[in-house]
């Protein structure tokens, strides 16, 4: 495996899952599902969510060739859908909301009052940590090969850990960065995210960005 050539797709995948998935911003959606339990809880919630999370996107790169050829679906087909479906994501959060799609609903919030611990799989690892754009992006990124299927896992291990973090010392962050930070960082990544997805719509119509 050729460690330098990958050097580059590693930087990508990373910045790609820390914009999609914003650990930062999405810390205060933690704090709300989460509201009135005990530390103890709070981090089993960010486990089991984490690791939900992650079992959707491992399970989405392994099989994504066989996807495509059960579908029919070419890697430019999907680079160009995927990357779409991203620059929706992005520009959303450039208007300072989250995308319909990432964002949990109020029967998903009220759902949390009846069970702490389900919260972990709805609404934290589906939709906000893996949803339509967090696996479009995995699906994108890891279609080269089995290389670039390993490169995007670790990425996407780094960036859970990274959320990990985030969401035990949600309090401290929040209360650091206050709501005006916190719109900063959305629309900050937001342009980031509608940029990754418009290089995947134009690699998957075989052009190149200028640099």
């Amino acid at each position: 495996m050729n460690l330098s050539g990958l050097t580059g797709p590693l930087g990508m995948a990373l910045a790609g899952f820390f914009a999609i998935m914003n650990p930062i911003a999405n810390t205060p959606i933690f704090i709300s599902v989460t509201a009135g339990d005990d530390r103890a809880t709070k981090r089993a919630v960010a486990r089991r969510s984490l690791f939900v999370a992650f079992l959707i996107i491992a399970v989405t790169v392994v099989a994504g060739n066989q996807i495509f050829r059960l579908f029919d679906i070419t890697l430019g087909t999907l680079r160009i859908t995927g990357g779409l479906l991203v620059v929706l994501i992005g520009f959303h959060m450039l208007q300072g909301s989250g995308s319909d799609v990432h964002t949990p609903s109020e029967a998903d919030v009220e759902s949390t009052e009846q069970a702490q611990l389900d919260v972990a799989v709805s609404p934290l690892a589906i939709p906000i940590l893996a949803g339509p754009g967090t696996i479009a992006t995995a699906m994108s990124l890891a279609a080269g090969g089995w290389a670039h299927v390993v490169v995007t896992l670790v990425a996407f291990t780094v960036i859970c850990l990274v959320t990990y973090v985030c969401f035990l010392e949600s309090d401290r962050l929040v209360d650091f960065l206050g709501q005006n930070g916190l719109n900063v960082i959305t629309r900050l990544m937001g342009l980031i995210v509608a940029s990754i997805g418009t290089g995947m719509v134009l690699a998957g119509l075989g052009l190149h960005a200028a640099s």
